[in-house]
């Protein structure tokens, strides 16, 4: 795991750093590449992108912990300085305070083993100074970086993230009022929440008395806030508390395992970022997060019986047959989204009456029929309650319109108006245009 890491986050390292310049070339065609003067490598997301450099960082600490040869410890050395090279280049605020907090407890860890508490006789950090040397070079980093590149934008990039470290204005796309929304929105249902996946339905459905988050809101940033928003208040202290206590009781301060040390940072990282964003709504950091809590959890000290070791080959090949599932599932399902000279041979006729059964992504068939269907007085029971289902699911202006418009045919006036008003507060600049194309003998909203 932690040469996976590692290598993931140098080579997504050297990539940001081309991109940040420019420079990826060919390489922007087989990732979605940022303007210049910003850098995410294959990650789309420069939060995302700082979370794995801070994650191969970490596994690169643990690299050099576990070497004898100089050469190499030189090695990771060099490799760490292009990782902090790229966070910089990130412009991440929530790389920045996990790169601050791996250093830091990095430092401590090596002042400790430095002290006679050595954690194991085969496992030595860099020094603490070399390590909280680490803080300035970012902001070094920061700075420079922008001036090696050419043309007159680079001081407009080196103010980047100074800009972003300042205090600003509170806008409607802000967390803060993101926060503020999603607060309203458990005080609605505090005890039951609205239910598992249905925040961005809560969302739309609530006329706010103060400012709204401006797009369709499907997390709420914030672990424990989206827990209570979606499940209830009792249900996120439960989870919350209940994983609090786990780590009061492993006291992973007294830890002198240099294996569980590295999954205990890697954890930390990943749980930094979920009380800003949803890394773990994201494969990677899911598999990251899985692997540290099996590194983490008690073992038994006796070794497995047959029938243990059966069932595990069992369970393991169970996984593996619900993978393949999903992959094929997710192929066929897939096909609707493509050109028809895209799709795969079977698919290309008649698409739609091919995909209905998947047990993994009907919703998602629901969402295309919804979108690609004409509302007519013959199919508007039809779709009025496939459009009601699917707005819960995706609560966007296409989905808004079918309902509308279905609830129309069916002489729902007064839920089709209701209906238009939240679209007219969701959405503005879509309800105009909506309201712009509409028939002259449309019903009045």
């Amino acid at each position: 795991m932690a040469w996976g890491l590692f290598g993931a986050g140098l080579l997504n390292a050297v990539l940001g750093l081309f991109q940040y310049y420019g420079l990826a070339g060919d390489l922007a065609s087989w990732f979605t590449s940022p303007p210049t003067g910003r850098a995410w490598g294959t990650l789309r997301q420069r939060n995302q992108f700082a979370t794995l450099l801070s994650l191969a960082l970490v596994a690169m600490l643990w690299l050099y912990g576990t070497r004898d040869s100089r050469q190499a410890r030189w090695g990771l050395m060099a490799a760490a300085v292009v990782l902090i090279a790229a966070a910089a280049a990130s412009l991440s605020r929530t790389g920045l305070l996990q790169f601050v907090l791996v250093m830091a407890v990095a430092s401590v860890a090596a002042w400790r083993e430095r002290r006679g508490k050595a954690i194991s006789r085969s496992f030595r950090l860099p020094p603490p100074f070399v390590l909280l040397a680490g803080i300035p070079l970012y902001f070094a980093f920061a700075a420079v970086l922008p001036y090696l590149a050419a043309g007159s934008d680079g001081w407009v990039a080196a103010a980047a993230l100074t800009s972003r470290l300042q205090p600003a204005v509170v806008t409607t796309d802000s967390r803060v009022v993101l926060w503020q929304n999603v607060l309203t929105l458990i005080t609605q249902r505090p005890l039951t929440g609205w239910g598992w996946g249905e925040l961005s339905f809560a969302h739309f459905a609530t006329l706010y008395n103060g400012p709204r988050f401006p797009v369709i809101l499907d997390n709420a940033h914030n672990l424990p806030l989206h827990l209570a928003v979606e499940l209830g208040i009792p249900a996120a202290l439960l989870i919350c508390g209940g994983f609090l206590w786990m780590v009061g009781a492993a006291k992973p301060w007294r830890e002198r395992d240099p294996l569980r040390l590295m999954a205990w940072g890697l954890l930390g990282v990943i749980l930094l970022h979920s009380l800003l964003e949803y890394p773990l709504w994201y494969g990677p950091f899911q598999l990251v997060f899985g692997l540290c809590l099996g590194i983490l959890w008690p073992a038994s000290p006796k070794r497995p019986k047959t029938n243990g070791r059966k069932l595990a080959a069992f369970a393991a090949a169970a996984w593996l047959a619900l993978i393949g599932y999903a992959a094929w599932d997710y192929t066929r399902i897939s096909q609707i989204y493509l050109p028809r000279d895209a799709r795969l041979p079977a698919y290309r006729d008649d698409t739609l009456a091919k995909l209905q059964g998947s047990w993994l992504f009907s919703r998602q068939v629901d969402f295309a029929e919804v979108t690609l269907t004409a509302v007519t007085p013959a199919n508007a029971a039809h779709m009025y309650e496939l459009a009601g289902r699917v707005l819960h699911f995706s609560p966007e202006p296409r989905v808004i319109v079918k309902l509308i418009e279905s609830a129309e045919l069916l002489g729902r006036d007064a839920e089709a108006h209701a209906l238009a008003e939240r679209f007219r507060v969701a959405f503005p600049s879509d309800f105009a245009r909506w309201l712009d194309n509409r028939p002259d003998d449309a019903p009045e909203l």
